[in-house]
């Protein structure tokens, strides 16, 4: 009996949860907006991949920098040479009969000479170390995965020391020894647990027997990492918190090869497989792309955090900066003959089948083989990033677009409308004219400016309403990134909101910058080897991301001085509101932002929405010219509860952004 009743009581819970879970009905004057409005968008760019969001701890452990990345860079960077204890004996970086063909370059380790423990503080033997980027950060008793690929090329089977380093004192955090006796390469590996925290550690590896010994692949990865796929967690969290609705990658100019031409072209078939396959490439933003993160992880990735995946493909035609070319309307566009294009198209079209086939397909079969059987669930796919809207562009555009719509019409494409992405202007107007051609599903536009322009300009109110092309914003940022820059993109979004109907998708660019190694700014986040910084900018996409919806109300707030009837402050005003009715999960929110200096007076009128059960409010405010650094931050949301009612008024503090999250 007493089973029976427990029995009852779960199924009559599970029912109260389903039900109070149920989507209800829209009041009448909202306006169907979408509902992934809010997204991110992840270039490697400032060291945003490897050294960034891709938890490998070793730098260059392929041994392919190159100085054609930057100038002085080689197999040795990162690395320095060790002999301890009187040993002798010298590294020389080799081509010739490699671990893979993707990974040309690997060390030799010539061993001539093995010292003694006391002569050099217990140390001894020839090889040498790393120092990752900027240090390698371990805490005391994580546990660290080592691994190389190892073959020994002549005499007895090789005893190699591997040790994580103390530099201050050179004192040993944590070792293993490993034997290599193959003639062939040979993977191996040991786990590292150090006994204390350290910010800079080195990652030493000596050989101890007397020889020759090739080494490649050399790896130091957490074991903690964001859901045991490979990436740094505090990073991944900072993402995950965003609540982003989809991710565009991997690039931006990346993808195209930035200013070096097609030799330089991201090609995803390169970046998935094992990382030892995989083929590392130029970062266009003047590093190295060791593509252990590739596509395989940036699709994880997007299933983990729930995000649907926008993979940004190239399609014949390279960056019209290449070679400086900027502002030579396509001069120094270089593009694909139109009888390779079967080669580009082709690619769009194994990737879609990589993302979504079958067990039983060609690409699907691989996928499946890298551990992930079931599909992917593509939806989305970009071709070009921003390339000038040229003849030639449009040519190879179209040539690509009608032959993946025929075989593929589920899948939606995203086109582009060029750099800077505004009325008037040459490839803006050129791509529009594309886009209504071929009727396409969305265009992504882009564009970088002042504040003012955030502050003060309303794009979208203009766009035609019954065009079937929708938009994409999937780049964009104030030129600063101080409290009152954040509060202008802020301001913007809730226009962008307001246009929600027009406007599909948005995305904040760039991303994630790495401390001392910054291409670009601003940024959305910075961050160290130790800990990420968050950025006014983060807080405003923060709330923005929390508040999706399908329902835009534009009448439900108007503030103290404005006209009669007058519900939504023009262009130029510097406030503004928006109300966002989520029917899924029963949550309405109100935005409000105040980029002036005075407080305003918001008054709420929510009736048509029913009874309101609970509410917490977020507040963003502070100095309009000061933003966060990795020292001080400043300028944080405050969240509180608050008792919800029909009618309401809401004093808002001069340069402030507020979000109201109601239950209903």
């Amino acid at each position: 009996m007493k089973n029976i009743l427990i029995a009852a009581a779960i199924a009559m819970a599970a029912q109260i949860s389903v039900s109070a879970a149920q989507p209800i009905k829209a009041p009448g004057g909202g306006k169907p907006i979408s509902e992934e409005l809010l997204g991110i968008f992840f270039e490697d760019i400032s060291y945003a991949a490897d050294g960034g969001i891709y938890a490998e701890l070793v730098q260059n452990g392929s041994f392919e920098y190159s100085p054609m990345e930057r100038d002085g860079w080689g197999a040795g960077t990162a690395w320095r040479f060790a002999r301890p204890g009187h040993s002798l004996g010298r590294m020389e970086p080799r081509m010739d009969k490699p671990l893979h063909p993707n990974n040309p370059t690997y060390m030799r380790l010539y061993i001539e000479r093995v010292g003694h423990y006391y002569d050099f503080d217990g140390w001894t033997g020839v090889g040498m170390e790393n120092f990752g980027f900027d240090g390698i950060s371990v805490k005391a008793g994580a546990k660290y995965d080592f691994s190389a690929f190892l073959r020994n090329v002549e005499g007895e089977a090789k005893e190699v020391r591997v040790v994580l380093v103390k530099p201050k004192d050179n004192a040993v955090l944590a070792e293993t020894t490993l034997t290599a006796s193959s003639r062939d390469w040979q993977k191996l590996g040991a786990t590292l647990s150090p006994s204390e925290d350290c910010r800079d550690a080195l990652l030493r590896i000596l050989v101890l027997t007397k020889g020759y010994l090739d080494i490649d692949q050399v790896s130091l990865m957490p074991q903690d990492t964001y859901k045991g796929h490979g990436l740094r967690k505090d990073l991944i969290q900072a993402l995950a918190d965003l609540k982003p609705k989809f991710m565009r990658f991997p690039g931006g100019c990346v993808v195209h090869g930035g200013g070096d031409g097609f030799w330089n072209t991201y090609r995803w078939k390169t970046t998935i497989g094992p990382r030892h396959e995989r083929k590392p490439l130029k970062n266009t933003w003047g590093y190295h792309q060791s593509m252990g993160l590739g596509y395989y992880e940036y699709f994880q990735l997007c299933e983990d955090l729930g995000m649907a995946p926008v993979p940004i493909l190239p399609c014949g035609v390279s960056c019209q900066g290449a070679n400086g070319g900027w502002g030579m309307k396509g001069q120094a566009q270089d593009v694909a003959p139109m009888s390779e294009m079967d080669e580009w198209t082709q690619e769009a079209l194994d990737l879609i089948e990589w993302a979504n086939g079958d067990v039983t397909t060609k690409w699907g079969k691989k996928r499946a083989e890298q551990g992930h059987p079931e599909p992917f669930g593509l939806k989305y796919l970009g071709l070009g990033n921003e390339e000038r809207i040229s003849p030639e562009f449009c040519e190879r555009f179209k040539y690509m677009y009608e032959r993946v719509t025929k075989a593929h019409p589920e899948i939606v494409i995203v086109g582009t409308a060029g750099p800077g992405s505004h009325p008037g202007n040459w490839d803006f107007e050129n791509g529009w004219k594309l886009a209504d051609e071929l009727g396409m599903p969305i265009m992504d536009e882009h564009y970088y400016e002042p504040r003012d322009y955030f502050l003060n300009s309303r794009q979208y109110d203009s766009y035609p309403r019954d065009r079937k092309t929708k938009v994409y914003l999937g780049e964009y940022a104030a030129k600063d990134s101080r409290l009152i820059d954040a509060l202008a993109e802020g301001l913007y979004l809730l226009h962008v909101e307001r246009n929600g109907d027009v406007v599909c998708m948005t995305s904040y660019a760039p991303l994630f910058a790495r401390k001392g190694a910054t291409n670009w700014n601003p940024d959305l986040i910075y961050f160290d080897n130790e800990r990420p910084y968050l950025t006014c900018s983060y807080y405003v996409q923060q709330m923005f991301g929390q508040s999706a919806g399908q329902y835009y109300y534009g009448d439900c707030v108007r503030f103290e001085g404005d006209k009669a009837g007058v519900v939504q402050p023009v262009k130029d005003s510097h406030y503004g509101q928006s109300v966002v009715l989520n029917v899924k999960t029963r949550r309405l929110y109100v935005k409000l932002c105040n980029a002036t200096g005075e407080t305003k007076l918001a008054q709420m009128n929510l009736g048509r929405f029913g009874s309101l059960k609970a509410g917490k409010k977020t507040v963003l405010c502070g100095q309009p010219y000061v933003g966060n650094t990795f020292d001080q931050q400043p300028v944080a949301p405050v969240q509180t509860p608050f008792k919800p009612q029909s009618r309401m008024d809401e004093y808002l503090p001069p340069y402030s952004f507020t979000m109201m999250e109601i239950e209903l």
